[in-house]
């Protein structure tokens, strides 16, 4: 079993990263959908478990383009296969999300936890792993305003943290004394910094109902829209 901890320091509160996040992916999941793959919301609700309260969503990602194969293979690889499904327990500031694909089963299965703390990512062991565990797991640390961290086509000015300023904040640019393997965490964060004026005055009642605006749009997109967002061509 591989583990990794990627550490991703944001110029926000841990507060405002709770609808910074929720309204960001929903917009970058707009961003991936369209000729009949992205993102299809299958639940999105409260839940309560041994005492524990949230939100819980499960989602299906249908990757066809996105996968490198020969065309001829992709046409005849088998149902579900090119699908991955993603179940999400968001008791916020902890988050447990396990991601598996039908076709492939036990064969593949990865569980990200995920806390919000109010620091700069100094906290060893965030998860209490026992030390067996603890003493293999690779850090990983993200700065979203280190543009080297992204592949080049996927880079775009709008979200670029380096010469970003809020206007409504006044937070940003990120200079290179701004201290913050993934190609999705890192765009994503970009995406959210650069978005804050857009979310910043945004209550959690506002976030769902753009939830379930997101979720009918998505629809729409996946069904009759063009594939669009990120490939899988890395450099």
């Amino acid at each position: 079993m591989l583990i990794k901890e990627f550490r991703i320091v944001l110029p926000v509160s841990v507060e405002e990263y709770q609808v910074g996040q929720l309204y960001a992916v929903a917009e970058a999941s707009k961003n991936e959908s369209g000729g009949g793959e992205g993102v299809e919301v299958i639940v999105n609700g409260p839940y309560e478990k041994d005492g524990e309260k949230g939100q819980f969503t499960h989602k299906i990602y249908h990757l066809t383009s996105k996968v490198i194969m020969p065309d001829i293979i992709r046409k005849l690889a088998p149902k579900g296969s090119l699908e991955v499904h993603e179940e999400a327990w968001n008791a916020y500031p902890y988050c447990k999300t396990v991601l598996t694909n039908e076709y492939m089963k036990e064969g593949f299965v990865i569980t990200i936890e995920t806390w919000h703390k109010p620091d700069m990512g100094e906290q060893e062991n965030v998860h209490g792993l026992e030390k067996s565990k603890w003493d293999n797991v690779e850090i990983v640390d993200i700065d979203i305003a280190d543009k080297n961290s992204i592949c080049p086509k996927d880079y775009n000015p709008e979200h670029d943290p380096a010469i970003f300023k809020s206007v409504k904040t006044g937070r940003g640019p990120l200079g290179p004394e701004w201290k913050m393997e993934n190609r999705v965490f890192t765009h994503f964060h970009r995406q959210l910094f650069c978005w804050i004026d857009k979310w910043i005055d945004l209550s959690i009642d506002d976030i769902r109902r753009i939830e379930d605006e997101t979720k009918a749009q998505l629809e729409e997109m996946r069904n009759n829209g063009e594939v669009q967002g990120l490939g899988t061509d890395e450099n």
